[in-house]
């Protein structure tokens, strides 16, 4: 198809009925969403294929899934609506230094590593404020309107405009309570590990949209240090870190920790190591910058801020 100069593109109002029509795969779900009959959209989705002189859906008995060209055409439509949606955000309301710094990052991220470095960022900055935005299913929020900085992981790839910075490696290790560590512990021998009670992040967790990285878990854990791991059902499954982690702070049972997301209960101790070894994979976590928000004076000190903090993490 030859390229399209963007004074012949087809009307805005078509690519979001698109997008729309291929999040549910339904005309008829898009046309009650939309407020519109089911006929003006397909009429839309039939004018889009035209102009475009490809086919965006495959249509069968079991109804509708998108061609590869469609799903070409929804990543590069969802981007450019949000960034879109961004400037418009941006010019009503230029950012400002009283306007809180707004941060997306995923649950267990944003409920211990973020909350703790806001938490002592302000001790020094008080008329800082934040907001923090956590989803492990929003796999579009780090870079929702109004999102100025995110933390985000597996991912070293940035859209053009943004800051990327590197943070540190992925690295766990198993932490439990000290009073847990008392009463069943030591645990020179890895191996001894295996008759703990071992709490584990659910598949689900992993599945995530947000997340949806190859998991990491106990089996991962005992494999770098070459045992076999065959699992038990673990006491307490979720695929809410937070949830695991208080349960470790309990008493219940060791977890693997995320050594960021742990390090504030090890600093205070309501954590400790259970066993030295700590694993450590190729994915990295970043600090995102985003666009809009490069030039905030009030963002900068922060982000230093952020860089500094990692580095412990990183070395540890």
């Amino acid at each position: 198809m030859p390229r399209l100069s963007r004074r012949h593109l087809p009307s805005l109002g078509a690519f979001a009925t698109f997008e729309v029509a291929a999040k549910h795969l339904s005309f008829t779900a898009a046309a009650r969403e939309l407020n519109v009959t089911q006929a003006a959209v397909s009429q839309q989705i039939r004018a889009l294929e035209t102009a475009l002189d490809t086919s965006l859906f495959r249509r069968s008995p079991g109804g509708l899934e998108l061609s590869p060209s469609g799903a070409t055409l929804l990543g590069a439509v969802g981007d450019g609506l949000d960034r879109l949606t961004e400037a418009i955000a941006t010019l009503s309301a230029p950012p400002q230094v009283d306007q809180p710094i707004t941060i997306a990052a995923t649950i267990g991220v944003a409920s211990h590593w973020i909350t703790a470095l806001t938490r002592a960022y302000r001790e020094t900055h008080p008329d800082t404020c934040f907001t923090i935005l956590a989803s492990d299913e929003d796999d579009r929020l780090s870079r929702a309107a109004g999102v100025d900085i995110a933390l985000i992981c597996g991912n070293d790839r940035s859209r053009a405009g943004d800051e990327l910075y590197y943070l540190f490696p992925e690295m766990v290790q198993p932490v439990c309570s000290p009073e847990f560590l008392a009463q069943n512990g030591p645990f020179h021998d890895a191996e001894t590990l295996t008759h703990q009670p071992l709490l584990d992040l659910h598949d689900s967790h992993w599945q995530s949209r947000a997340i949806n990285w190859q998991p990491l878990t106990w089996v991962s854990w005992f494999n770098s240090l070459g045992i076999t791991h065959v699992p038990r059902p673990a006491p307490l499954s979720t695929n809410c870190n937070p949830i695991l982690i208080d349960a470790a702070r309990r008493g219940e049972g060791v977890i693997l920790g995320w050594r960021h997301i742990v390090a504030e209960d090890l600093a205070r101790g309501t954590l400790v190591p259970a066993h030295p070894h700590v694993l450590r994979v190729e994915r990295a976590n970043f600090l995102q910058v985003n666009d809009h928000a490069r030039d905030r004076p009030d963002l900068r000190p922060f982000v230093d801020y952020v860089l500094d903090q990692s580095r412990s993490i990183a070395a540890a």
